[in-house]
């Protein structure tokens, strides 16, 4: 059985909510990604920040991204996934909600992330042809 555990990318780090936007950049910048979870004061996963959420949620709107912070754009309820659930959990999740990115938790804690490269590595044509399907053709527009 492959989990999730097996084909995330590990080295996954929060931002937590309290920091602000502009440091959620250089830290995506020194990153290397687009997509930070959030953590709330006991680490514990509170929200997703994408660089667009970034952009669309406080640039084009004329606010200073180092007076809002991570929490503040934190919406909704975040997806993740346990490391020990199996890749099918994995995909069922990830097109149930129409997201790219899933964040994986162990005992509580952030171990690491699965995007869309991660699926693309570690599955078949097939699998991964499915889940683009669900995810691109359901008209959503979450970038997570």
């Amino acid at each position: 059985m492959t989990t999730a555990g097996d084909i995330m990318h590990r080295g996954a780090q929060w931002i937590p909510a309290h920091e602000t936007l502009d440091r959620a950049a250089q830290l995506m910048r020194e990153l290397g990604v687009g997509v930070l979870p959030i953590s709330d004061e006991n680490e514990r996963l509170c929200g997703i920040l994408t660089d667009r959420d970034i952009v669309v949620g406080c640039v084009a709107l004329g606010h200073d991204p180092s007076r809002v912070t991570a929490g503040d754009l934190a919406q909704g309820t975040p997806r993740w996934i346990d490391a020990s659930a199996d890749v099918s959990e994995v995909l069922q999740e990830m097109q149930e909600h129409q997201i790219r990115r899933l964040p994986v938790i162990e005992n509580k804690r952030l171990v690491g992330m699965i995007s869309e490269a991660d699926l693309a590595r570690h599955l078949t044509e097939e699998q991964v042809g499915a889940w683009a399907e669900h995810v691109y053709a359901g008209g959503g527009t979450s970038n997570l």
